[in-house]
């Protein structure tokens, strides 16, 4: 038996037994075979599982393994996540030439032996089922093991052994090279590089695996849920043509939604799926890379799945469904006076092409249905798989604010008339599918948004001549009631956020969306993008947002003084690239004046009072940075030195007299001189203008900084402390005090707290938290 670093006095304590060689497991235990480990819910095993397994697994592991960009793809928020277990395979890779086999759980593999035939390797013991063997051969365990033989120091800076970044190399050991891991990388347990779990913790995953890791669904959905949801298939699932189109429309904006049926405390989440059996019948999932591509089965039921994984922040996209909700689908879809006379084909050309696929529904109707969930929409590409890394969100601005143009006045026939004559240049770059050469496409895309955009203009200097409608008449009012018509997008660099309301300071640039407009970004980043796509790809997908961004741009700088958006433009780019230049000299044409009457120099900070105003019935409150309380709102006037020593996102615990806690988000906005730059974003910088906002409850999916204020006393000292920082010093001085390192021997205690403070302010949103972007300074 080999030795290894581990002693084994701790190894007879904790565990029992050693770390056995390579060439042993075979001969003591027997070949590898999937194993059966699902009970019921209502069994010893199951409620085990349910009651002491999970709550620890989704608290301590689930925040670091939950998505996509979990390491080594090991997803421990569901039981098919678990038991499905490692790759080595990269699901973000920016480099690959070709696209590679989607890994989605429960649609690219529906058992545990055929994720073994895609080299995935268990982290569950799968040889012979014995209390020693199940310990002995289990990579999980073990992994475990090893993280209590190595004590982190105490609230220090660990050292460059651990890497966090996220395109770290990756080990993803199967059990028979977990001897050569323990060697080599002896601090690489787990959690990985956090402090190992509790005894008590410990003890509860220990016997759940000696007895073989059997596993259990969270209950299935009530009564109450179940009669929602046949009254909402029956609506799906018409035969009429009018429906089934609707029905696919409706989908291909909803696939990425966690639904529920009840705002007082829903007990399930659901997402809307495809399957090839009709409602009553066990959901058989249809599996394709994209919403629309061709499901090869005669006809496509859309059903209610439970979502039956640990709910995370940085996935949840919540929407509630109702009678209200219904009826409004039915007044938008099917009361017009339209008719279907035939399916639209599933091939890639034309289904990626939303304006084809869907030309027969009134453009008032599928623009309403956008902007009635509007942050949902934009969510998708916010938490969705193309939001992770810098390369995928470097097209936005760190801070900006977006708005809505009235229905009533831009989802007009003639709005509609012209999107159907120049259907073929609005074709998205998913026409390519997922291998697309970038330079060729690129060119082709270009020229197809420079034909689009002169129609566009032409028609727009029709409907605004003279300036008519171009004042805040022009912007959605969310029909009185919907805060939806007022949305704030946060770049945390590689991750980003989108809240409803004008949130924080006045940003350097906003959006104003239109149908058209809203509908390509929905199918560039949500509906059309494939994360396991090839660079060609991904790239043009990133340089076609290049154009939507600017056209988001142009309706907002449209409301301006004419003689004022070139030079307030210029200053957004500065620095750009020549071709960008040239770009925005042949997008001139829209040549009508303002209907607003400006009165200062600084025309932008009156339309921002402006917009805030027409808006004020439905701006939400919820993240108004106006209402931190002193001291700490000194933050948002933080000199630039300051804030740029501050990481993406800080969450700050202040407790209370009663013990309870506050919570509050520091967001660093990084500021550049234009954000046109693909490779080179850093030379774009400009250091000398970032700025902070503070605000009150929890905005973003990845804490990079945890600050924990015990008393008033602390909560003055930390305001007064944080804007002198001038050296990295300062702010490990700073950290020392008030932060919470990711070396804190209390740190779970206070990610416990953390959680159950976001519960209280985020509600019906409210997700774990991912820690794989959690600094270590």
């Amino acid at each position: 038996m080999k030795k290894i670093i581990i002693s084994t006095f701790v190894l007879i304590i904790l565990s029992g037994c050693a770390y056995l060689g390579n060439a042993h497991y075979d001969d003591l235990f027997g070949p590898e075979q999937a194993q059966e480990r699902m009970v019921p819910h209502t069994t010893g095993a199951g409620a085990d599982f349910l009651q002491n397994v999970k709550p620890v697994l989704d608290t301590r592991c689930v925040v670091c393994h939950g998505c996509y960009d979990a390491p080594c793809q090991l997803k421990l928020s569901s039981p098919e996540g678990i038991d499905r277990g490692l790759s080595k395979e990269l699901v973000y890779d920016g480099t690959r030439l070709l696209a590679t086999t989607p890994s989605r759980l429960l649609f690219d593999a529906t058992n545990t032996k055929q994720w073994r035939e895609k080299n995935f390797t268990p982290v569950l013991n799968e040889r012979m089922q014995s209390e020693e063997a199940n310990l002995a051969g289990s990579v999980l365990f073990n992994s475990l093991v090893l993280k209590q033989s190595y004590e982190l120091p105490a609230n220090e800076v660990l050292d460059d052994e651990f890497d966090f970044s996220l395109g770290r190399s990756q080990t993803c050991a199967t059990m028979g090279e977990f001897d050569r891991l323990a060697d080599d990388q002896p601090h690489g347990g787990m959690p990985y590089g956090l402090p190992g779990v509790s005894r008590e913790e410990f003890n509860h995953l220990q016997k759940w695996l000696k007895n073989g890791g059997k596993m259990s669904h969270i209950k299935p959905p009530s009564k109450f849920d179940q009669n929602k949801i046949k009254g909402w298939e029956a609506f799906l699932n018409q035969d009429d043509l009018k429906y089934q189109l609707s029905a696919r429309y409706i989908y291909e904006h909803w696939f990425l939604a966690h639904i529920y049926f009840t705002s007082e405390n829903p007990q399930s989440f659901f997402k809307l799926v495809r399957s090839s059996t009709p409602p009553g019948e066990t959901i058989k999932l249809i599996n394709t890379r994209r919403p629309y591509d061709d499901p090869k089965v005669s006809r496509v039921y859309y059903r209610f799945m439970q979502e039956r994984t640990t709910i995370l922040s940085k996935t949840h996209l919540p929407l509630e469904l109702n009678e209200a909700k219904l009826l409004r689908l039915y007044k938008q879809f099917i009361a017009p006076d339209y008719t279907v006379t035939q399916m639209p084909s599933y091939k890639a050309e034309s289904a990626s092409n939303p304006f084809k696929t869907f030309e027969v529904i009134p453009i008032k109707s599928k623009y309403q249905f956008m902007l009635d969930e509007s942050e949902l929409i934009i969510m998708g590409f916010i938490k969705g798989p193309v939001c992770r890394g810098q390369i995928a969100l470097n097209v936005i601005n760190d801070h900006f604010w977006v708005a809505f143009a009235d229905p009533d006045k831009v989802a007009t026939p003639a709005v509609g008339e012209m999107l159907m004559q120049h259907e073929e240049a609005l074709e998205l770059p998913a026409a390519e599918e997922s291998n697309a050469l970038p330079i060729s496409s690129w060119v082709k895309y270009s020229v197809r948004e420079k034909k689009y955009l002169q129609a566009k203009v032409e028609l727009a200097n029709e409907m605004f001549k003279g300036g008519e409608h171009l004042t805040t008449d022009l912007l959605w009012k969310g029909d009185g009631h919907n805060k939806n018509a007022a949305l704030t997008i946060f770049r945390h660099f590689d991750s980003a956020t989108v809240v409803k309301g004008f949130i924080g300071q006045e940003p350097k640039t906003t959006w104003i969306l239109d149908y058209a407009l809203f509908e390509r970004i929905h199918y560039l980043l949500v509906a059309g993008f494939d994360v396991y796509g090839n660079i060609g790809h991904q790239l043009v997908t990133r340089l076609y947002m290049d154009f939507l961004r600017l056209e988001g741009e142009q309706n907002f700088l449209a409301l301006l003084p004419e003689h004022k958006r070139n030079q307030i433009k210029k200053q957004w780019y500065r620095n750009s690239p020549p071709d960008l230049s040239k770009f925005f000299k042949s997008n001139r044409e829209f040549s009508q004046p303002s209907g607003i009457n400006y009165e200062t120099d600084d025309p932008q900070h009156e339309l921002y009072t402006l917009m805030k105003e027409a808006l004020a019935p439905v701006l939400s409150e919820k993240y108004n940075y106006t209402e931190v309380p002193k001291p700490l709102n000194v933050v948002s006037n933080m000199p630039a030195k300051a804030v740029n020593l501050l990481p993406q996102l800080s969450f700050i615990l202040v407790k209370q007299e009663d013990n309870s806690h506050k919570g509050y988000t520091i967001i660093h906005h990084n500021a550049h001189y234009n954000i046109s730059s693909l490779l080179n974003e850093d030379g774009q910088r400009a250091y000398d203008e970032d700025t902070a906002t503070i605000v009150p409850g929890f905005i973003g999916d990845y804490p990079a900084a945890i600050w924990y204020l015990n008393n008033e006393q602390q909560v003055n000292a930390f305001a007064e402390q944080l804007p002198m920082m001038q050296i990295e010093a300062d702010y490990g001085a700073l950290k020392s005090k008030f932060g919470i390192r990711r070396t804190h021997p209390q740190f779970w205690q206070y990610s416990d707290i953390l959680h159950d403070t976001a519960k209280k302010y985020r509600g019906i949103e409210y997700g774990m938290f991912d820690y794989n972007r959690l600094e270590n300074r």
